[in-house]
């Protein structure tokens, strides 16, 4: 015996009340070129941009890094920095 399906608790929107893209919108929009990215809007690129490098570490210093929660890759950065006097 087939079952019913069960009413969806989300209201039907009617296709015709989608917002108006005006150019604000567009002008934040990616742009492509076929399936290539050419452009995407969003953060500026840095002045310095970091550099990605693979570095052994000690499991102790790791553990007490990321024991501190949410960025410990940037705490590792700013401690390097300190030790090396390049602080800004």
């Amino acid at each position: 015996m087939p079952t019913k399906k069960q009413p969806t608790d989300s209201e039907w929107t009617d296709p015709d009340d989608a917002p108006h893209l005006d150019a604000e919108w567009f002008a934040g929009a990616d742009v492509y070129d076929g399936d290539r990215l050419v452009s995407k809007g969003g953060r500026p690129p840095a002045e310095h941009p970091k550099q990605q490098v693979t570095l052994r570490l000690d499991s102790d210093v790791l553990e007490h890094f990321r024991a501190s929660g949410r960025g410990w890759q940037t705490r590792i950065n700013e401690a390097l920095r300190h030790a090396a006097h390049l602080d800004r």
